[in-house]
């Protein structure tokens, strides 16, 4: 019996797909020190034999069964490494695709556990997996898995989210972080913290400090303009009935277009803002904490503390130059 599946579709992204076969290969190696059994892996496709992936790379597979059997592995699928919502949408019509969520659908519903990252969350969604969950998908792609998917909560601030049986990560190489997590849930702590170490693993909690909200919106040109209306006001920040009233709407109207754009509310946009400009100042100049938060319209360091630590999962001090 498996502990895990590692599901590859043609054109998966080179470093999720061997990210994944790297912790799971320590694993086994680091087994016997941490006193557990070592974890049992397949590689599988849709066809079996050699998958292209991304940059003309392959790597040879088994195939899925094509009847359902007793399968208590926890099928993951790394990030395909799609850049646009054209080339998502071409992806899950691809025959390849369909076998894969046909199959992913059959494993949940039999109750077994799926994971995926990156553009590997959209599979997930046409399986019907993330309807009346919480899922996370790279945070650029969060508007477009909110519209696909309306019976989920999108939470793109979280590197890794877990609800029930389903088990997603964000940008590509939140695969690392998704493996951990699935290997600590199999394996215990005492085997991911050692694997963490020999790899050299930092624990992520959040995409929060990667968030570069002009890309979050796509282009909007209302977010554009906010978010420069924002950066140009502070430390002395207008709120956002005052941001409504200079955009000639009303608060709920504006927080309707920039949920829209952005998966996000118009106050978590602002704080976006501030956030992104105290990191900054925090890595490029020789401010105390206490001036940035002055900088960027606190009133003390404590509330920027508290704020880094809930939003970012980090400390001022950690992005000291």
């Amino acid at each position: 019996m498996h502990d895990f599946t590692v599901l590859v579709l043609p054109g998966a992204f080179n470093s999720s797909v061997a990210v994944t076969m790297d912790v799971l290969g320590a694993a086994e190696a680091m087994a016997a020190r941490a006193g557990v059994a070592p974890p049992r892996w397949r590689l599988c496709s849709v066809h079996g034999g050699p998958v292209q992936l991304r940059a003309g790379m392959s790597l040879d597979t088994t195939r899925l069964p094509v009847r359902p059997r007793v399968d208590r592995s926890t099928w993951v699928v790394p990030g395909l490494g799609l850049n646009t919502p054209g080339e998502i949408r071409q992806c899950l019509e691809s025959a390849d695709a369909a076998k894969a969520i046909a199959g992913l659908a059959r494993h949940a519903k039999a109750g077994g556990q799926v994971a995926a990252s990156c553009s590997a969350v959209f599979l997930l969604n046409a399986a019907g997996l993330l309807q009346g969950r919480r899922a996370t998908v790279s945070w650029w792609y969060a508007p477009l898995l909110a519209r696909m998917a309306p019976g989920c909560t999108v939470d793109a601030d979280r590197m890794v989210c877990s609800d029930g049986p389903v088990v997603t990560a964000g940008a590509a190489f939140a695969q690392t972080d998704l493996m951990l997590h699935l290997l600590r849930e199999r394996c215990g702590s005492a085997l991911t913290d050692l694997v963490s170490r020999m790899l050299l693993i930092d624990g992520r909690q959040a995409q929060s400090p990667f968030i570069v909200t002009e890309m979050l919106a796509n282009g909007n040109e209302l977010v554009t303009r906010l978010t420069a209306r924002v950066e140009s006001a502070l430390p002395d920040l207008p709120s956002v009935s005052e941001l409504a009233r200079e955009f000639c709407m009303s608060q709920r109207t504006l927080s309707r277009h920039i949920e829209k754009a952005t998966g996000k509310s118009t106050q978590a946009l602002v704080q976006g803002v501030r956030l992104r400009r105290a990191r900054a100042l925090l890595e490029t100049s020789r401010m105390t904490v206490e001036q940035v938060a002055g900088a960027v319209g606190y009133q003390d360091a404590t509330a920027l503390r508290r704020l880094m630590k809930k939003v970012a999962g980090a400390n001022p001090s950690r992005y000291r130059g």
